[in-house]
C-alpha cells in the first residue's frame, strides 16, 4: 500500500492561509476581489524574480543583480522607443541586456571561480550604473501606448502580469521537474564534483541559470516599466533584491543548493506580497514592513539551515551503518 505524503509545500501554504485570514479578519477591505487582484499585481515582480533566483540557488549559487536588472531593462526599452524602435524591437532589446548580465555572471563564476556573491554585486554595481548614465538619473517617459498591455493590461478580470506570471512559472515548473536540464540543475546544487564526475556540463548549467535569472529580472523590469509608462534609472533599488531571495527561501529553496521547487518560490513571494498589502492597508509603518519580512527570512534560513544539517547527519548514519554492517565491533 503506498503512503501518501503532503507536498513540502504545504507547511509554507498554511501559513500563508493564516496570514490571509488573519488579515482579513483586521481589516474589512483586504478580503475582496479587488483588492486580491491589487495583491497578486503587486507580488508579481518578486514572484518573478524569485523564479529566476530559484533556478540559481538550486546550484549553491546566488545573484544579487536582479534588481539592478529592473532599472536596465525598462530604462533599455524606454531609449529604444525614444530613438524611434517598435516596443516590440525595444523589450528584444531590453531582456538581451539582462540575459547577457547573467551570461557574464555564469562565466566568470564558473571559469574564474570568483564567488557568485562577489561577481553578481559586482554586476549589480555596474547595471544600475548603465541607467543612470544613459539618463543622467532623469526618468524617460514612454509615449507609446501599445506598451502599457504589458504591465496594465487585462484578460477579462485577471491582469495580464499575473497571466504572464503563471505562464513564467509552469514554464519553470516543467523544467525543473520533466527535463534532464532540470535534474542536472538539481544534481549540481547537490553535490557539484558528483555531478561533474558524471558527465554533467556544469559549465552549461552555471551560464544556462544565471542567465534565466537574468531573463526574469528583465522581464520584471519591463512590467514595472510598464506600469509606470517610465523607464526610471533607479527601478528595482528597494527591497526587491531582498524580498525575491526571500521569497524563495521562505518557500523551500534552500540556500545550500539541490531543494526546493517553484510552486513552493511561488507561495513564498504570494506570502511576503499578502503582508506587504495587508501591511500597507492596516496603515503599517514602512520601516516596521522591512523588520517583519527580515525576521521572516532568518526564521526560513534558520530552518534551512537546522534541515540541512540534520540531513548530513542522517546521511552520515547511513554510510557508517552500511560500512559496519555484519562486522563485529
Amino acid at each position: 500500500m503506498t503512503r501518501w505524503k503532503l507536498p513540502n509545500e504545504t507547511g509554507i501554504f498554511g501559513v500563508l492561509v493564516v496570514v490571509f485570514v488573519v488579515l482579513s479578519l483586521l481589516s474589512p477591505t483586504f478580503f475582496t476581489v479587488s483588492n486580491t487582484f491589487t495583491l497578486l499585481l503587486n507580488a508579481t515582480v518578486i514572484a518573478i524574480l524569485s523564479l529566476g533566483q530559484t533556478f540559481v540557488l538550486l546550484t549553491a549559487g546566488i545573484d544579487l543583480s536582479v534588481g539592478a536588472g529592473i532599472a536596465l531593462s525598462g530604462v533599455i526599452a524606454a531609449v529604444g522607443m525614444q530613438d524611434g524602435f517598435s516596443w516590440g524591437v525595444s523589450v528584444i532589446l531590453a531582456l538581451l541586456a539582462t540575459v547577457l548580465i547573467g551570461v557574464f555572471n555564469g562565466l566568470v563564476i564558473h571559469y574564474i571561480k570568483v564567488p557568485a556573491f562577489i561577481v553578481t554585486f559586482a554586476t549589480m554595481g555596474v547595471a544600475s550604473s548603465i541607467p543612470l548614465i544613459l539618463t543622467h538619473a532623469v526618468p524617460i517617459p514612454i509615449l507609446n501606448p501599445s506598451f502599457s498591455i504589458i504591465g496594465q493590461g487585462f484578460v477579462g478580470p485577471v491582469p495580464f502580469p499575473v497571466i504572464l506570471l503563471a505562464i513564467l512559472a509552469l514554464v519553470a515548473y516543467v523544467i525543473l521537474s520533466r527535463t534532464v536540464f532540470g535534474l542536472h540543475v538539481y544534481s549540481v546544487g547537490g553535490n557539484r564534483e558528483s555531478a561533474r564526475l558524471a558527465g554533467v556540463n556544469t559549465a552549461k548549467i552555471d551560464i544556462l541559470v544565471y542567465s534565466i535569472s537574468g531573463l526574469m529580472s528583465g522581464v520584471a523590469g519591463l512590467i514595472d516599466a510598464s506600469r509606470l509608462m517610465s523607464g526610471y534609472p533607479t527601478a528595482g533599488s528597494g527591497n526587491s533584491l531582498f524580498f525575491s531571495i526571500s521569497a524563495a527561501v521562505v518557500g523551500g529553496v534552500s540556500l545550500f543548493g539541490g531543494i526546493g521547487t517553484i510552486p513552493g518560490a511561488i507561495i513564498g513571494a504570494l506570502l511576503i506580497g499578502t503582508l506587504s498589502d495587508g501591511m500597507n492597508i492596516l496603515n503599517v509603518s514602512s520601516y516596521w514592513q522591512s523588520l517583519v519580512i527580515g525576521v521572516i527570512i532568518l526564521l526560513g534560513v534558520t530552518f534551512d539551515t537546522i534541515r540541512t544539517s540534520q540531513k548530513e547527519k542522517v546521511g552520515f548514519t547511513k554510510v557508517i551503518s552500511g560500512k559496519f554492517a555484519g562486522k563485529k565491533v
